[in-house]
């Protein structure tokens, strides 16, 4: 069984990362706040982005029976959550218009998704490379 996934679905997956990030990058380039809060957002992104990756390669391990330690996979979601959290704390406390509030929510949603997708997919085009060698 091929688990290859489909070009278009590697692309589309790149477009969301690459989308999902310049849009929040380039929103808090134009941004009219403080330095330190512009940084605040960018390594909440940062860090959300390698906690996603994390959690989908720890659930993709124990699905294949890669054991992973409890303590691993409970600070991948730990991590993932946190840094939604951490997003929306700092989103609700900001002095930002609504729809500035509501497009920093959905392109770091669509940062992660597409974070979580070029990893699977990545995993899946090595999978498939290593069953073919």
């Amino acid at each position: 069984m091929s688990t290859k996934p489909s070009n278009a679905f590697v692309a589309a997956s790149w477009v969301a990362l690459l989308a999902g990030m310049a849009a929040f990058v380039v929103g808090l380039w134009n941004a009219q706040m403080l330095l330190n809060e512009k940084g605040y957002y960018f390594t909440i992104l940062l860090f959300g982005l390698f906690a996603a990756v994390s959690l989908q390669k720890s659930v993709r391990d124990q699905l294949e029976g890669i054991p992973v330690t409890n303590i691993y996979y409970g600070l991948c979601w730990f991590s993932t959550l946190a840094a939604i959290m951490l997003l929306a704390v700092g989103l609700w406390n900001a002095s930002l218009a609504l729809s500035e509030k509501g497009f920093y929510a959905m392109s770091f949603m669509l940062a992660l998704f597409g974070a979580i997708a070029v990893q699977k997919n990545t995993r899946d085009g090595k999978s498939n490379h290593d069953l073919s060698a």
